[in-house]
């Protein structure tokens, strides 16, 4: 025979008034969904971001205030602050997905261990297209450097600087096993940021250099042939290189 007491109705019967009561588990209990994010207001996230990218390229963080972001997005600075609370805080995200984009052409010398040559091409391969294709994300970047890194310099210290370490690191290994020559790899990686890299920052005097109202993809072109064999004529062992 069952002991009534360890029934659950026996057992409520019991309890004195006022006693907490233990919790049976509720199976069917599910955790509480997270709240999606409208297709509407990714939208305009994405708009504000890119409009932000694109006035922070032409006149740097001092240059912009909420207002001309607002503006050129056609929102009110109220719906603005509702996405990001202040302009270091949207100036921040707009880097953050700049260096995103920039490490994510910076990865070809680790994808060739054993071919310094094919590694050396697709990385100046690479950060030419990255001028070409994201001029903006470049000059934003540049803007924060030259003055000074006032406001992003942790984040570069965090995500630059060790992707570039890992870079010199390579450069050393191909030296050890006699694959190429030994060179400083630090001002080898600042030479190759500032070849490719000035296509997009310095884009209108290159035009005037070039004779023409803006850069075209032959320009682009031209210049990877030119800067891959400089490079590997400095780089790699032996001659006929490029």
């Amino acid at each position: 025979m069952k002991n009534p007491a360890a029934t659950p109705i026996v057992q409520a019967k019991l309890a004195k008034p006022g006693a907490a009561q233990p919790q049976a588990a509720d199976a069917t209990a599910v955790a509480p969904k997270a709240v999606k994010v409208s297709p509407a207001r990714k939208l305009l996230e994405a708009d504000i971001l890119a409009a932000a990218k694109r006035l922070f390229a032409q006149r740097g963080f001092g240059g912009v205030s909420l207002d001309h972001v607002a503006r050129e997005v056609g929102a009110s600075k109220q719906n603005l602050l509702y996405y990001f609370p202040s302009k270091e805080e949207l100036y921040r995200r707009v880097l953050h997905g700049v260096l995103d984009v920039w490490l994510s052409y910076m990865d070809a010398l680790g994808q060739h261990p054993d071919d310094p040559e094919q590694a050396l091409r697709e990385y100046i391969g690479g950060k030419l297209r990255f001028s070409r294709e994201h001029p903006d994300d470049s000059r934003v970047y540049a803007n924060e450097v030259v003055s000074g890194v006032p406001i992003f310099s942790a984040e570069i210290a965090a995500r630059v600087i060790p992707a570039v370490q890992a870079d010199v690191a390579i450069l050393n290994r191909w030296a050890e096993r006699g694959l190429c020559r030994a060179v400083d790899g630090r001002h080898l990686m600042v030479l190759l940021w500032a070849s490719t890299q000035v296509y997009a920052d310095w884009a209108s005097q290159i035009s005037l250099v070039l004779g023409k109202p803006a850069l075209e993809e032959a320009d682009f072109a031209a210049a990877e042939v030119l800067i891959v064999d400089m490079v590997l004529r400095t780089v790699l062992l032996g001659e006929g290189k490029g």
